[in-house]
């Protein structure tokens, strides 16, 4: 089992930028691939970025492309989500996730363990 817990978030101003950090325990040897998913109110859960690093692949939502960095090396070390830019439709619950599969995976179906996510909240 792997279990992943979030940190980072809170209230931040329109343009403002935040960071967001994943880390996990357990059996952090069989993971391969972190992402970030959020859900705002009303909305069903998205993929925001992804990074799968025996491939050294790094994969983004257009939504946030340009503007959020994912970065890590391995699930032993913190993963973190580097927020610039940010808009008032960026707030939502931001979720990390884990997966053994060792390719680019951005469907939630796919990701195996989940964090309890974190709110993120930007005003305009």
């Amino acid at each position: 089992q792997v279990q992943l817990v979030e940190s980072g978030g809170g209230l931040v101003q329109a343009g403002g930028s935040l960071r967001l950090s994943c880390a996990a325990s357990g059996r952090t040897f069989s993971i391969y691939t972190m992402g970030w998913f959020r859900q705002a109110p009303g909305k069903e859960r998205e993929f925001v970025a992804g990074r799968s690093w025996n491939i050294g692949s790094t994969y983004y939502a257009n939504s946030v492309k340009g503007r959020f960095t994912i970065s890590g090396d391995t699930a032993e070390n913190p993963v973190y989500l580097q927020m610039n830019s940010r808009k008032p439709e960026d707030t939502a619950v931001y979720y990390c996730a884990a997966t053994a599969e060792g390719r680019r995976v951005v469907r939630e179906y796919e990701y195996s363990y989940w964090g309890q996510g974190i709110q993120v909240t930007v005003s305009s």
